[in-house]
């Protein structure tokens, strides 16, 4: 940031009084401009085959970064939305698909790049689903061909794995989906290969 939002002044870094933390700040008027992280919000939209195995609906990147590669629906959260509204309205963006959401399935805190990501339980009403403008290609994929190797961030990677593991554990006599937090601290930009 160089310049103040509220008057165009050219802005400082500072520990604000009373604050710990270094600030861009205003001599001109005074303002302290707080920048906070940015939630970034999705949704596993899974289909169920005739075969009781699920399908989870991917997209591919049309966009930097990572084009090119798989990832869930998913961004960045708008002003005067839920988060259950961002995960619908970043799903049918995405993937044109629609969707029934569910329950909140991980929390990721991704520090390193000012971010939080909320992925949902979805379940696709139908399979009348196409590729949106920030998006490739989309499908369906069951546990053995998702990409891995091919994967956009993290994240991802670690939802799809909370989603698959918890389904291993339902069918094993688990009550159901668990809810999933972590810290992601490697970078979102590397391949990230399967265990």
């Amino acid at each position: 940031m160089k310049f103040c939002s509220e008057c165009a002044h050219p802005v400082t870094v500072a520990i604000p009084e009373g604050d710990n933390r270094p600030r861009y700040v205003c001599t001109q008027c005074g303002t302290i401009h707080y920048q906070n992280p940015k939630m970034v919000i999705g949704s596993i939209p899974v289909w169920e085959g005739d075969d009781g195995e699920p399908r989870v609906l991917l997209c591919r990147r049309a966009i930097e970064p990572r084009h090119g590669y798989w990832t869930l629906p998913a961004g960045f959260m708008e002003n005067e939305e839920t988060t259950g509204e961002a995960a619908v309205r970043e799903t049918e963006e995405e993937a044109g698909a629609n969707v029934e959401l569910g329950r909140l399935f991980t929390l990721l805190n991704v520090a390193h790049v000012h971010q939080v990501h909320l992925f949902y339980l979805a379940r696709l009403r139908d399979l009348d689903f196409a590729p949106g403008i920030e998006s490739l290609d989309v499908q369906l994929f069951a546990e053995d061909e998702i990409p891995w190797d091919d994967l956009a961030f993290p994240t991802i990677r670690t939802t799809l794995a909370y989603f698959f593991a918890d389904r291993a554990r339902m069918r094993a006599g688990a009550a159901g989906y668990g809810f999933h937090t972590e810290d992601i601290t490697r970078s979102m930009r590397a391949p990230v290969q399967p265990d």
